[in-house]
């Protein structure tokens, strides 16, 4: 009898026995499992891509929007943001052709991803995926098209509406329903579900301006309302995460990236008002009945967005400084929780941006500016540490990914569980 017989079945274990929580891995239990060192066939690999995927596209699309809000510009730094903005639609559509590829082949698979307690928190990114390419084409593509794009985007901003609060809903009733995580594997993460609500006031805010101001006033309220909704379920979901600090410290070493995470509530929330509050149509329906609230609803934004702003700073440095303190020890492997490295923090950045500009400071100008470059090395560095994972098994290999387990693999190298 092998060491293999010898295991409990693992579908008679509770998930959180299966979930790592120590190494900061997860598992899916449709995912067939193989060994380091053995050959897996492409095909194969396909199998354990997962949700957290579409991390690359939202942290490649976001630069998109940096580019195009960065204060100190220069001649082609409009192209460049284009080209994040294509090179997103194209990982989009990748990703979700080999995440199709993965759910044709593994019948259980769509069930279990949007079930199972750890890989369905990485479903938003899907949706936030959708939600920079409608942010992108409204910058990027209403200046350069006709009128129809704008009547495109106003319907796809209300069917994503709808997608994000439908998502929300469904995704915290399965978690509350299913009660099998612990407080010590809280982290940022469990905030991702209410994600695609704050991205919905970013979107409304890119939108809006291209939009009659019969249709912009009902984008704009929707804005503020899913921005109010996503900030406040949010700052609810801190207080699980600071008492998990001040009860077990830090997360394990390989899960710290995703610590930035939390920046980017407060982060997108400051962003959205601020781009909202641009976009008021004067003199229309309740604006035209007080003709100063535009006024005051435009300092309202910028200092709540500074409060907002304020916020995002205190999670971004010591979740640096506890990212830091894992690389000094030597144990932060890649992971998909590196791209929340990019993404969180290119908020931050777009929010110290529009700050800057309207307060119309030089140094918060020239602080956006580094913040910039930092962020656009930062996506490079993540995807050099992508690639190389990738080519050394360490990602979408079986085993290795939000689908690992604990296993003893068999003389064939792999064995299904």
């Amino acid at each position: 009898m092998t060491s293999s017989d010898s295991r409990p079945d693992p579908h008679q274990l509770e998930q959180n026995e299966l979930d790592d929580w120590e190494t900061g891995q997860s598992r899916a239990p449709e995912q067939q499992l193989c060994t380091p060192g053995y050959k897996c066939p492409v095909r194969e690999r396909m199998k354990h891509f997962t949700w957290a995927w579409y991390t690359v596209t939202i942290s490649t699309g976001v630069l998109g929007l940096l580019f195009y809000n960065t204060p100190h510009r220069f001649d082609g730094l409009t192209a460049i943001g284009k080209v994040a903005f294509i090179l997103a639609i194209v990982l989009f559509v990748i990703s979700t052709a080999i995440i199709i590829y993965r759910f044709i082949k593994t019948p259980r698979g769509l069930k279990t991803s949007l079930l199972h307690p750890t890989e369905s928190l990485f479903f938003p990114a899907f949706l936030l995926s959708l939600a920079i390419i409608l942010a992108n084409s409204a910058i990027y593509g209403v200046p350069a098209s006709g009128p129809w794009l704008p009547v495109a985007l106003r319907v796809c901003f209300w069917i994503y509406a709808a997608l994000a609060l439908s998502s929300s809903v469904i995704q915290y009733t399965i978690v509350f329903y299913g009660a099998k995580h612990s407080i010590k594997s809280m982290s940022p993460l469990w905030i991702f579900p209410i994600f695609p609500t704050l991205l919905t006031g970013v979107v409304a805010s890119t939108i809006a301006p291209s939009q009659p101001p019969s249709q912009r006033l009902p984008i704009l309220v929707a804005g503020v309302t899913y921005l109010g909704l996503g900030f406040s379920v949010a700052f609810i979901l801190y207080s699980l995460y600071i008492y998990r600090l001040t009860q077990e410290g830090f997360p394990a070493p390989p899960m710290r990236p995703g610590m930035f995470i939390a920046v980017g509530p407060p982060g997108f929330t400051s962003t959205g008002l601020i781009g909202l509050s641009r976009s008021i149509p004067t003199d229309y329906a309740y604006f035209a009945r007080f003709p100063i609230a535009p006024q005051i609803l435009k300092v309202m934004a910028l200092w709540i967005g500074i409060w907002m702003w304020a916020l995002a700073f205190w999670f971004f440095a010591f979740s640096t400084i506890a990212f830091c303190m894992g690389i000094a020890k030597n144990r932060i492997r890649f992971s998909m929780a590196w791209w929340a490295l990019v993404f969180p923090n290119t908020a931050f950045t777009i929010a110290t941006s529009l700050i800057g500009e309207e307060l119309d400071s030089d140094g918060i100008k020239g602080v956006a500016s580094a913040m910039t470059i930092l962020i656009v090395l930062g996506w490079f560095v993540v995807l050099f540490a992508h690639i190389r994972a990738v080519l050394r098994s360490k990602v979408l290999w079986p085993g290795r990914d939000e689908d690992f387990g604990h296993y003893n693999p068999d003389k064939s190298g792999s064995r299904h569980v």
